[in-house]
């Protein structure tokens, strides 16, 4: 009696699981090699076409989740689109190298390796995106060209949401890391992202027209900002940073096209900036043709370690003499309800603390908190200066010249 007992309670358990797997569907792993990927670091048209072939199978694997799998090895890969919508979670898992062509522009596709309208994405793993951009980095003259020719971006997510980076290292890139554009609910953890400090237009973490993200415990070093906020973003937090070489953290410019969107709801905090040319930085074009707003930001618990121009606002920025005289004109972007609170640290020039807001649309709502800045060359101390500037100053001020 007890063994017939026994029989049918195993039986009712193998059931069960059977029903529980086929429920929650089983992980499906889909190695590029079974594909025809070779990981010799050669050059080899056909890896794109066999990470295409696994993608597409794990992207309708309809039995539950499903892992692109890239294993050890130097994989050189030609540019290449993922496109979904995909059946169910689909994780992407790189712990090789990744080698991009040495000649690699983005006029048709802005990046090397591309993911489109796909959602529950993860892209992990530990491997590293190698752009190989010291080849390209002579060819770039945007910086004095508006009709230059783009250079492809490591990496880059459109029309994505529920998903997440985390863990990717990315190396080198031509012109930016990672390129975001309309995601949602996005996070990106443990990233490193590494460029020389020379490097053109090597942005670490690019952001446009996206929402409800989180990006933190990344380390980034590049030739431009660590990240680079675009208009339309709202909902963002950055957390636990440690940004230099670069350019430091950047919303826009912005007020330079027509049509531009609202800038709403950014965190930065808990973050360190050690040699970057800006620390926080808000830029809006001078002789801008669009009316927008940038509201509710929160900078808190910063440090700066020579850092050439710590706290930055900006309404004046017009590069390259693209105005006709300095100072002629207005910026039309409204910046209000911004709150600095306890940023402390080391100032590379006396110009420790910069707002420079518009005449016709002066900043409303700056708060100042425990501030606390200093400069140790030559020259004097640190200095403040706030231009056209509405808010409130609490705690402790250095430099304490800022009136608002």
């Amino acid at each position: 009696m007890a063994s017939r007992f026994l029989i049918f309670f195993f039986f009712f358990l193998a059931v069960s699981s059977a029903q529980t797997n086929a429920f929650n569907g089983e992980q499906k792993v889909f190695d590029v090699r079974n594909y025809g990927a070779r990981g010799d670091g050669k050059s080899n048209k056909y890896n794109a076409l066999a990470f295409t072939k696994a993608w597409n199978k794990a992207c309708q694997w309809s039995g539950g989740r499903s892992t692109v799998y890239i294993p050890r090895g130097i994989f050189f890969l030609d540019q290449i689109k993922f496109t979904g919508p995909c059946k169910s979670h689909i994780t992407f898992k790189i712990t090789g190298t990744l080698l991009a062509p040495l000649s690699l522009y983005g006029n048709v596709q802005a990046e090397w390796i591309s993911f489109e309208y796909v959602d529950n994405l993860t892209v992990t793993g530990g491997g590293v995106l190698d752009g190989q951009g010291s080849h390209s980095w002579p060819l770039n003259d945007c910086y004095k060209n508006h009709n230059c020719r783009p250079l492809a971006m490591n990496m880059g997510f459109t029309f994505v949401r529920y998903s997440r980076i985390d863990g990717l290292r990315s190396i080198n890139s031509k012109m930016g890391h990672f390129n975001l554009y309309s995601v949602e609910n996005f996070n990106i953890s443990g990233v490193t992202i590494t460029a020389p400090g020379d490097s053109p237009n090597t942005d670490g973490i690019k952001i446009g027209r996206s929402k409800d993200m989180n990006i933190f415990n990344v380390t980034i070093g590049t030739g431009d900002d660590c990240i680079a906020i675009l208009d339309g973003t709202t909902n963002l937090d950055i957390s636990n940073i440690r940004c230099g070489p670069g350019h430091g953290i950047s919303v826009g410019s912005l007020g330079r096209n027509k049509d531009e969107k609202n800038v709403k709801g950014l965190t930065v905090r808990n973050s360190v900036f050690n040699g970057t040319t800006n620390g926080l930085r808000i830029k809006t074009w001078a002789k801008s043709v669009s009316q927008t707003l940038v509201s509710k930001f929160l900078y808190e618990n910063i440090q700066m370690i020579n850092v050439g121009n710590p706290i930055v606002i900006d309404q004046q920025y017009c590069p390259n003499h693209q105005c006709d005289t300095s100072g002629n004109y207005n910026s039309h972007v409204q910046i209000k309800d911004v709150k600095y609170n306890n940023i402390w640290g080391t100032s590379a020039t006396q110009a420790a603390l910069m707002l420079q807001c518009s005449k016709t649309f002066p900043c409303q709502d700056v708060e100042l908190s425990n501030i606390h800045l200093v400069y140790k060359g030559r020259g004097g101390s640190a200095t403040a200066m706030c231009e056209n500037v509405g808010g409130s100053v609490r705690g402790k001020i250095v430099p304490g010249d800022c009136r608002i």
